[in-house]
């Protein structure tokens, strides 16, 4: 310590808590110095030993430092991790990177000492190949002072997978060879260089080693209380103490609100390690006011996080109850005045034009779009690679599709974030416009996108054989309901494969709302205008594969959610509507949900079943059918029964018309059965105690607020997806609250920020209205909506007036449109009997 003292008095540096010193052992790697210890109790030769200042701690933003200087070391530190290459990125942001650092060490462009410098100084392990790149964008940092690149470095490279992340090579259960790292974040897991998970420390409850063993143990909330505790083997039992004791060392640098008292002694004998890691504590109130505020933990912790047998912390994880998967979860409101300050700073900090706000729609509906892409390539590879249940065959067949598509989608992720930060930053290029455009990025990936068109059309096979498969193998369709039952799959699992063909609609949604604002003179007008007719034509070659795979895909969900009916997913069969009405029985009127297909009408209840699903009373054949059965049916609306009619009418006649050509003999009403007492009480359930996160699938949602969907409005759902950070308020509250919301299938999802892997909570929005908040409401902000079901009712800020604007027009779309008002629940049977 008093060495370390020295080094830092020398060098003037106030910020210190960040940094450490290394040296290198006897097998030639870099070790930390431990401050607490002799330098000759952990240096073999310390007069001939090498001694570096390094970043130990890396922050999640490195904007919120304070010191120049603090900045400028950074910057060294991400300079030493490129030329050493551990931070691994394209070499697309390699060359913008080092174009920087060019720029802070010789100033603006010039040729010959453009040349000169990058001759004798090394950047990049493979300078040669992009140097011409490199030099090309030094072009365009014409006035940025060496401050104002230092700030440009670490914005870039802090958004990239492999910021501050420092391997420790280990291996899991099964012997895969894998590398263990630790942020600021948590615990990740890479395979090469590709990160297959994350466990933030909300979700650790105690890390632990034993010998060469490094044990995670999670809370039961993340895996269930039979998959608590994961192991990795490392090399040894000094390499993993190390980790061990690095990871004690983030955990309080981050997530500490205070320093743990010693324990005293034992007297004859003590068990496990006593190691501690001490901190400033102003950087530890720093750290825990930036987790506390934007992202409160979403688990109830009910115990401390152990790092070993003698050593707890109390984490920051806020108590609060598990919220219902139909309801908006309640978080905690910290400091909501801070906030708001923060927010209205950021908002006059930021450019304001209408094509920024467009360009971050596809920055932000990207992130969710690749994390929706690692449910399949990391989350369900995982666990059907643990219980080994799929068939070769059909492993290679689906991964060797998705995958490079991911991979594909990473890449454009990170140019699209990287020109947003350029846009959004202050540098002289921000003010002359050099970055204020977004097309050729576009156009760029677009052309590139053209490669991926061969595995689009294969989803169409990869959706049915992963069908087939889970039928004929028993231990696929286990770990295939198993997963559905995992939070991070928060829609049916086979709803993720038709994203990528989906996507590519978005694409062209958005570059056409960029192309109607742009004039025709602007600079990025000619890219934008190129890019729709590029997508046109990946689409058109896409589009009846996509009309057939969302009505395969809704098939095979209702097949999975229906007891007592086979073969749903038979050839021919196209799904029309689902919606709920009330049917005369013998014991009055009972609510049954209805199943319209284009050759059946099925009627079912819900039943009272672990799994929330629903079972088929009556099945009525629509082919070669005259009259069909009279049942009477009761809704509260006149345009919903007159939809329903309307319906059932046109596809009847359009089921005549088939069976005429293609008659085989007559049928009847099949499968009809006995209404059980639990199936009448089960209607009776309500929406806001249903606990399975399944439960906000649209069959479930029409079931609790008595509306219906059709096949035309999930069409239309699929073309208005929409995620980004929104501020939150109740009705009774008093402040805003920041979450990362996601709107999808006729559903918002709440996070605490882009990089969570599930959702808090969700809120369904059929039979929800959505307006702006009246004179009552007492909202005096701008871009405020107002979202209201009943007594519920909830308001949302937007950040800009498109933004504003967009996320009224997507939930206008689910909300209220005319095929979907909500039929109020009935008083009594009189009543309803009287509207029939």
């Amino acid at each position: 310590q008093t060495f370390y003292s020295e080094v830092l008095r020398r060098i003037n540096l106030i910020e210190s808590d960040y940094f450490g010193l290394e040296f290198q052992n006897l097998q030639m790697k870099w070790v930390w110095l431990e401050p607490t210890k002799l330098i000759v109790k952990q240096v073999r030769r310390p007069m001939n030993t090498l001694f570096r200042l390094s970043v130990k701690f890396f922050p999640p933003d490195p904007g919120q430092l304070q010191e120049e200087f603090t900045r400028y070391l950074f910057s060294l530190q991400i300079k030493r991790d490129l030329i050493e290459g551990r931070l691994n990125c394209t070499e697309n942001t390699a060359a913008l990177l080092a174009s920087h650092l060019v720029q802070s060490e010789i100033g603006d462009y010039d040729d010959i000492a453009d040349r000169e410098f990058l001759k004798i100084n090394k950047l990049l392990p493979y300078q040669e190949r992009v140097q011409e790149k490199i030099m090309e964008i030094h072009r365009r940092h014409i006035g940025q002072t060496p401050a104002e690149t230092d700030f440009q470095v670490l914005e870039i490279a802090r958004k990239l997978e492999m910021y501050g992340v420092r391997f420790h090579p280990a291996a899991d259960r099964e012997g895969t060879k894998i590398n263990l790292a630790v942020a600021h974040m948590g615990l990740q897991v890479f395979q090469g260089h590709t990160k297959i998970n994350t466990f933030n420390w909300s979700k650790i409850r105690k890390l632990s080693f034993k010998r060469k063993q490094f044990l995670i143990k999670l809370h039961p909330e993340v895996h269930g209380p039979h998959q608590d505790t994961l192991e990795f083997l490392m090399g040894s039992r000094d390499q993993c103490k190390i980790f061990w004791k690095n990871c004690v060392e983030h955990h309080s640098f981050f997530r500490l609100l205070d320093q743990p008292q010693p324990k005293s002694k034992a007297i004859f004998f003590s068990r496990g390690s006593s190691f501690r890691y001490r901190c400033t504590r102003v950087i530890i109130l720093m750290w825990a006011i930036y987790y506390l505020i934007p992202q409160p933990s979403p688990f109830n912790t009910k115990g401390p996080l152990c790092l070993s047998p003698s050593f707890q912390m109390s984490t920051l994880s806020l108590p609060g109850q598990a919220p219902s998967p139909l309801q908006s979860p309640i978080l905690n409101e910290v400091d909501t005045a801070r906030l708001e300050e923060d927010e209205e700073g950021r908002r006059k900090r930021y450019p304001t034009d209408k094509a920024y706000f467009i360009a971050k729609e596809i920055l932000t509906t990207e992130r969710t779009y690749l994390k929706d892409l690692e449910v399949i390539t990391v989350w369900f590879r995982s666990a059907v690679i643990k219980e080994n249940a799929m068939p070769e065959g059909l492993m290679t067949l689906l991964f060797s599709n998705i995958d490079p598509i991911y991979e594909f989608h990473r890449g454009f992720l990170k140019e699209i974030d990287q020109r947003l930060a350029l846009w959004e930053g202050r540098s002289n290029a921000h003010v002359k416009g050099d970055y204020q455009r977004i097309g050729d990025v576009m156009l760029r990936n677009m052309c590139a996108l053209k490669e991926f068109t061969g595995y689009l059309q294969k989803h169409d096979e990869v959706l049915t054989e992963l069908e087939k498969a889970t039928k004929r193998v028993k231990k696929l369709e286990t770990v295939y309901k198993e997963f559905e039952l995992q939070k991070v799959c928060y829609l049916p699992l086979n709803t993720f494969l038709l994203k990528p063909i989906q996507r590519l609609m978005h694409y062209k949604l958005i570059l056409e709302r960029l192309c109607k604002h742009y004039v025709p003179q602007h600079r990025d007008y000619d890219d934008c205008k190129g890019e729709p007719a590029t997508i046109a034509e990946i689409a058109a070659q896409l589009q009846s594969s996509l009309i057939r795979l969302e009505n395969f895909q809704k098939l095979t969900e209702l097949q999975r959610d229906l007891i007592g009916i086979e073969n749903l997913t038979a050839p021919g069969r196209e799904f029309i509507r689902e919606g709920c009405l009330y049917k005369l029985t013998k014991k009055g009127l009972q609510q049954r949900m209805f199943f319209l297909f284009s050759d059946m009408l099925l009627y079912t209840s819900k039943g009272v079943t672990a799994t929330n699903q629903f079972k088929v009373h009556g099945q009525l054949p629509l082919h070669g059918m005259i009259v069909i059965h009279c049942v009477l049916l009761g809704t509260h609306f006149k345009q919903q029964y007159a939809e329903h009619c309307h319906m059932i009418c046109k596809t009847f006649e359009k089921s005549q018309k088939c069976y005429s050509k293609n008659q085989t003999g007559s049928s009847d009403e099949v499968s009809l059965e006995q209404e059980s007492e639990d199936d009448m009480n089960s209607s009776r359930c309500s929406l806001d105690k249903q606990s399975h996160h399944r439960a906000n699938t649209t069959m479930h949602v029409c079931w609790h607020r008595n509306t219906s969907v059709s096949m035309s409005d999930h069409s239309l759902a699929v073309e208005n997806q929409l995620s980004g950070y929104l501020l939150r308020k109740f009705k009774n509250s008093n402040g805003w609250q920041k979450l990362w919301v996601v709107f999808t299938n006729f559903c918002l999802f709440f996070y605490k920020t882009h990089q969570d892997d599930f959702p808090l909570a969700s809120l369904p929005l059929l039979g929800y209205t959505v307006s702006t908040p009246g004179d009552s409401d007492s909202i005096h902000k701008e871009y405020v909506f107002k979202l209201q079901f009943k007594s519920h009712v909830y308001f949302f800020r937007a950040e800009s007036e498109y933004t504003f604007e967009r996320w009224m027009e997507v939930i206008k779309s689910a909300a209220s449109s005319a095929g979907r008002m909500s039929l109020l629940v009935p008083k009594g049977p009189a009543e309803m009997n009287g509207g029939s």
